[in-house]
């Protein structure tokens, strides 16, 4: 497991503790300010699913109900049997059956993988669980009920041979599925963020001794930050907008970039403005840019592929309605189900008429 990996783990259950005293705290320094939190909303923010399983949900799915929805809503990122690394690292690969044995993937230690995959690190069968429910499909997170995220699961752990292909993954079975993770032995809590034995002693972890040493500034110390590492100023719009590309939920990273009229904002947005907002809520810039390529083809490349077509705009709804693959590379797009047909005949003429922001 990764530094980065475990120095989360270890915010997360010291989060959790302090989760349990904030309100508390929080009431006792700050008398007449906010309220506890009902049980409904509570509820609502506590979708986690830990190690130990609290959080999963009732479901069921099998490996067959996987593979539907793998090509619906995943294949398109993570290649049909998880093996694509065109978008993202695999998911799938560099485990053996002696690994499922053990607990341990060997290639881990001896290097032999050309590239970790998801399987190979995750100790957790629940971490699995927890991402897909919670953060999966990229362009529509939190959208697949418990069945669906039970089947798709049983569907990777197919894969990687950690369960058969007749498998029905449950909340009933998922902690016997546990004990053939291939790296479910490999976590390790021997480093300084994690509550250990020097905990007792005043430490945070490790007998006491954290991760690095290093003696705070006390005199004349620099009060500005400085950035001493960004994306060069030829490369920010390599793959248009980045501001345009963010998820519907979570954390917000996207930079504004691209060409001023991409960053310019009207007070009484135009019909092309409204429609590349349309374009961002739906997912669509999350796999196409506007004048770049990222997952799929750029606008101006569809616009160039189809200017002067007479059934252009027939053809590109229809493809937008079923999905497809073949025409721009290997990655398929998935049907566009959760866009209504008006949605679809608006997108399409705003990228036969160029794609204009403005």
């Amino acid at each position: 497991m990764s530094r980065f990996s475990k120095t989360l783990m270890a915010l997360f259950v010291g989060g959790a503790t302090m989760a349990a005293l904030a309100p508390a705290m929080a009431f006792d320094r700050y008398q007449g300010i906010g309220r506890p939190a009902t049980a409904s909303e509570v509820k609502a923010w506590d979708i986690d699913v830990r190690p130990d399983f609290v959080g999963l949900p009732k479901g069921r799915g099998t490996v067959d109900q996987g593979v539907e929805l793998w090509e619906t809503h995943c294949a398109s990122c993570h290649g049909a049997f998880g093996e694509s690394n065109e978008v993202f690292t695999p998911i799938v690969g560099g485990t053996t059956q002696d690994d499922i044995k053990t607990g341990r993937v060997k290639a881990l230690v001896t290097g032999d993988a050309p590239q970790r995959s998801t399987l190979m690190k995750v100790p957790t069968v629940s971490t699995l669980f927890d991402y897909i429910q919670r953060a999966m499909p990229w362009t529509a997170p939190k959208s697949l009920k418990p069945d669906e995220v039970y089947a798709i699961l049983a569907y990777i752990l197919n894969l990687a041979d950690v369960v058969p292909a007749d498998f029905e993954l449950s909340d009933e079975n998922i902690r016997e599925v546990q004990e053939r993770m291939p790296n479910r032995n490999g976590m390790t809590t021997d480093h300084g963020m994690w509550p250990g034995a020097g905990a007792a002693k005043g430490g945070i972890g490790n007998g006491g001794k954290p991760d690095v040493k290093n003696v705070a500034c006390m005199k004349d110390c620099k009060k500005e930050v400085q950035i001493v590492s960004a994306l060069p100023d030829y490369a920010q719009d390599a793959h248009g907008n980045l501001a345009e590309q963010n998820r519907p939920v979570g954390q917000t990273r996207g930079k504004q970039t691209g060409t001023p009229a991409e960053q310019k904002g009207d007070a009484a947005p135009s019909a092309a403005a409204a429609t590349l907002a349309l374009a961002n809520e739906k997912g669509c810039m999350a796999c196409h840019g506007v004048s770049n390529k990222i997952v799929g083809p750029g606008y101006n490349e569809i616009l160039a592929k189809y200017k002067g077509q007479t059934d252009a705009e027939a053809k590109l709804i229809a493809k937008v309605k079923a999905g497809g693959q073949g025409v721009w590379g290997a990655v398929p797009m998935p049907p566009q189900g959760h866009v209504k047909d008006e949605e679809i005949k608006q997108l399409v003429q705003w990228i036969l008429e160029g794609a204009k922001a403005q």
